[in-house]
């Protein structure tokens, strides 16, 4: 069997295949390439003229170095064929051309812990435990594991007046980004990308018959003052941000009805499963993990797989971590 890799830096380019995975999707390179500071390109492996997996590589141009995500570990469709040796394929030939262009590799979010375990090993690459935090949403009741104090608060913020609901305009947007770019500017560790992943995130979410994401709003009075941003794929959505104007309006609980909204419409909408993109590091004091935990969800061990450009990096790291 040969294998043959076509590498798209275009989005028009992409021949027509299957998109099971939002995060190997054109529907997201389409919103990534409109988006200032990203510059994505994907990798889709054929066998003769046929597509049978493709990968999407998520360039975060910094101010001194460039960074390239991998969301899971690609999309494959057909039965025949070995996932793990199509990802072989790509995994060997990107490395082998990137390995040094980026001041680091990462794949994250595996939604199977041990995939490709032995390529990423070959080459080169050294893991780090991370954990996923995820809700079952398919049930009769969406707080039947959620803890008393949690529930608590969702019904207090309800009573008080606070709404919740999709972003509907683009002066909605507007409001809302303000906010989050304001509520994300002190968490160091958090990146917020351009308000144009938003406006493509919204213009896409206009189609209902095939939606690639919503976002929601938490509004008091007129004003909003919280809000959330999903993805969904595959009967699962993925929240990518949240935040409120906790300091101000910490009576209404605005960080728990953001999250409270994409979950509910979430569910209201067929999916089945919530998952926190960034339950972070397994430790034992993690305020955020702890912070969604309250929503009901499970944690799970997982991993993330790193390979930098400098080689000294790598062989300490290997050590530590392997």
């Amino acid at each position: 069997m040969s294998i043959r890799l076509v590498t798209y830096e275009n989005s028009k380019d992409i021949p027509d295949m299957p998109n099971r995975n939002v995060f190997h999707s054109v529907d997201l390179f389409r919103i990534l390439e409109q988006t200032p500071r990203y510059s994505p390109f994907m990798l889709v492996a054929f066998e003769h003229d046929r597509p049978i997996g493709k990968i999407l590589f998520v360039i975060r141009k910094g101010w001194f170095a460039d960074k390239c995500i991998v969301y899971d570990c690609g999309d494959y469709f057909v039965k025949d064929i070995s996932r793990e040796m199509i990802f072989n394929e790509m995994l060997t030939y990107f490395t082998g051309r990137n390995k040094e262009r980026f001041s680091y590799i990462e794949f994250r979010n595996l939604s199977e812990s041990l995939f490709g375990y032995r390529y990423f090993r070959k080459n080169g690459y050294f893991p780090m435990r991370r954990l996923r935090v995820i809700n079952s949403i398919h049930g009769e009741s969406l707080n039947k594991w959620m803890e008393p104090s949690r529930r608590r608060q969702i019904n207090a913020g309800i009573k008080k007046g606070v709404e919740t609901g999709v972003v509907e305009s683009i002066d909605e947007l507007d409001e809302l980004f303000r906010m989050l770019k304001n509520y994300y500017h002190s968490k160091v560790s958090k990146f917020l990308p351009d308000i144009k992943f938003f406006y493509s995130l919204f213009e896409s979410g206009q189609n209902e018959c095939k939606s690639t994401g919503k976002i929601f709003k938490v509004s008091y009075r007129g004003k909003i003052i919280g809000g959330a941003c999903c993805l969904f794929s595959d009967g699962t959505a993925y929240l990518l941000f949240s935040g409120g104007m906790r300091k101000t309006y910490s009576s209404l609980y605005p960080g728990v009805m953001a999250v409270w909204a994409a979950i509910a419409y979430s569910k209201e909408n067929g999916y089945g499963l919530f998952e926190f993109m960034d339950a972070g590091f397994p430790l034992k004091k993690h305020s955020y993990r702890n912070f969604i935990l309250k929503f009901g969800g499970k944690q799970e061990a997982s991993r993330r797989w790193y390979l930098t450009k400098w080689k000294w990096i790598n062989r300490i790291l290997t050590k530590i971590y392997l």
